[in-house]
């Protein structure tokens, strides 16, 4: 007894093994390795700080103020790739790619808000390698920031398609990415800045 998969085309004219456009799975997979990346990071981080207590300390000399405000601030332009998303599906690409214009934009303070809090915290002796605190703070802020800059990029990319009126499919799989990136922040923000 034989299966048979029938192709069928997604919103994009895309050949899909299944229901869910090729696009679609393919973030979707990305991002279950990103998922491996972050946990393993997070989860080394838990166990070393359940084990060195004196990291409390080292943790109340983070910028909570400056952490808080780009909780905001990605908080904010995951609203806009939402209402970018929106616009598409009323086919507005204009609009779309004014509200991923905004996003990238917000994404750009988030990245300057965390260069000035890096600049304070070295100024201040915090180095990466001050303590194992301070390594882990720079390795998850870094690639976390590391992966703001791809998506802001990666936006830009499709905010220049949508403008010819191409792919306009694509400014959903840059959203699911950009709110992958905001989910690991809401995650690395208690874990650095306020677990003291």
């Amino acid at each position: 007894m034989s299966a048979t998969v029938t192709s069928v085309a997604g919103p994009s004219n895309e050949r899909a093994a299944t229901t869910v456009p090729t696009g679609r799975l393919g973030i979707w997979w990305f991002l279950a390795s990103e998922i491996v990346i972050f946990g393993g990071l997070v989860t080394c981080y838990l166990l070393f700080r359940l084990r060195h207590p004196e990291w409390n300390e080292a943790a109340k000399h983070t910028l909570t103020p400056a952490g808080a405000i780009n909780t905001f601030v990605l908080l904010t332009s995951s609203l806009t790739v939402v209402l970018a998303h929106a616009a598409v599906s009323q086919g507005l690409l204009k609009r779309a790619a004014h509200h991923l214009y905004t996003t990238i934009l917000l994404g750009t303070i988030f990245v300057v808000i965390k260069a000035f809090e890096y600049g304070h915290e070295i100024a201040e002796g915090f180095t990466p390698v001050a303590s194992l605190f301070w390594s882990f703070y720079y390795a998850m802020t870094g690639l976390h920031a590391l992966h703001v800059i791809g998506g802001m990029v990666a936006m830009a990319v499709v905010r220049g398609m949508a403008l010819q009126g191409k792919a306009p499919h694509r400014i959903e799989y840059v959203g699911i990415y950009w709110h992958f990136v905001d989910i690991v922040w809401i995650f690395l923000f208690p874990l650095l800045y306020l677990a003291h």
